[in-house]
């Protein structure tokens, strides 16, 4: 595995200047939880917008760090406040593990600040609370607290393996221990929170992944993949096994204009805390399923051949096994991609009578599940995949 060529090790001293003398000109200053152009920083405010902007794009970020800090303007406010509140105004913006560790985070924070008076100040700090790994401690304490701290996310180690020529495999620890040294060295000790928002920008604006603006990049003099001709070659990283596809009924079980959602309980599973149709999955094969069973009962066959069922909680166990079997007909298939597999998502709409109603509503209770019969899912975190299908 190339690490870096002695031309490089040259090079290493002009690296943050140059960098920086781009960031400078070039550079986003205007973002709400930048505070590099002001005489003080909002630590909260850095570490929600690091949590936030995991696996999601700035233009994405934005409108829901607004509505957040707004909501919960200090770390305090968030770690009061109920898992309701803080779902609802994450709904839609996925990865709801991140949403979960926040706040179980802001609760160490908070607890920390009471005991010392002030923020987590250090990176090992930092990775002790819920939810913050390495790089994300690196970036809090670069940016937020202002002081030594080296981030090596996924744009940075981008830029850093095509700059440098490191052609290991990135998901490999060999590799990862290589990119940190190679960040390390070339943190400069005074500005590493304008170097870590360099860095970010760098990969987010020029060094991306498929287009990569070389002509522009303040690094291409020495850029080893730049040279070569081929920066898209880098980061070299083994090729992905192909995702699972699952398939599963998404049933809107409605009383008149109201709908059911029921508070999904997964001891940390998918869409844990979040509120959600009822879902029974039918299948875990490759491709789009050319025909639904044509009712409940069949629905719940296909559902026990199921190789690896995902099954269905207790509460919706409750409501499934109440419900008619009534044909099923799909009004809309969506396909929606999570992190491990492919799930495809038929809306199945039932209408039911006063009596189901009570029925259904006797029985939640009495598992103590919490759900709500309402129009819509205002006020409610609800998984993206249900704004996807229309709900």
């Amino acid at each position: 595995m190339n690490h870096t060529t002695p031309n490089h090790a040259n090079n290493h001293a002009t690296f943050a200047p140059r960098l920086l003398t781009w960031f400078a000109t070039h550079g986003r200053h205007d973002l709400p939880w930048q505070y590099h152009h002001a005489d003080t920083s909002d630590i909260y405010a850095v570490w929600l917008s690091e949590i936030m902007l995991q696996q999601t794009q700035v233009a994405t970020v934005l409108g829901y760090f607004e509505k957040f800090i707004k909501k919960f303007p200090t770390v305090q406010d968030l770690a009061n406040a109920n898992w309701d509140e803080v779902a609802s105004l994450w709904a839609g913006l996925g990865y709801y593990a991140r949403a979960r560790n926040l706040h179980a985070g802001a609760k160490q924070v908070a607890d920390f600040i009471e005991k010392n008076g002030e923020f987590p100040q250090s990176v090992d700090d930092w990775q002790a609370i819920k939810g913050v790994g390495r790089s994300t401690a690196g970036a809090i304490v670069a940016m937020g607290v202002r002081s030594y701290g080296v981030i090596c996310d996924g744009n940075v180690k981008r830029v850093l393996t095509r700059w440098a020529g490191i052609d290991g495999d990135i998901t490999k620890s060999a590799t990862d221990k290589v990119l940190w040294a190679l960040a390390d060295t070339l943190t400069p000790t005074d500005e590493s929170g304008k170097f870590a928002q360099a860095m970010m920008d760098l990969g987010a604006t020029l060094c991306t992944r498929t287009r990569p603006d070389c002509q522009a990049c303040p690094l291409s003099a020495d850029c080893t993949a730049h040279r070569q001709g081929n920066p898209t070659a880098y980061p070299v990283k083994a090729k992905k096994t192909a995702k699972p596809h699952r398939h599963s009924l998404v049933f809107a079980v409605r009383h008149g204009e109201r709908l059911l959602w029921i508070k999904r309980q997964s001891d940390g599973g998918i869409w844990d805390g979040l509120y959600a149709l009822p879902m029974l999955m039918i299948a875990d094969e490759s491709g789009d399923m050319a025909r639904l069973p044509h009712d409940l009962t069949h629905a719940k066959t296909a559902h026990e051949r199921t190789k690896k069922p995902q099954s269905p909680s207790l509460a919706e166990r409750q409501v499934l096994d109440i419900l008619p079997n009534l044909p099923l007909k799909a009004s809309k298939t969506i396909k929606h991609t999570l992190t491990h597999f492919h799930w495809h998502l038929s809306l199945v709409e039932l209408d039911i009578d006063d009596d189901l109603y009570r029925q259904i509503s006797h029985a939640l209770t009495a598992v103590h599940a919490e759900f709500y019969w309402q129009k819509d899912a205002q006020d409610l975190g609800i998984p993206k995949a249900m704004i996807k299908l229309g709900i």
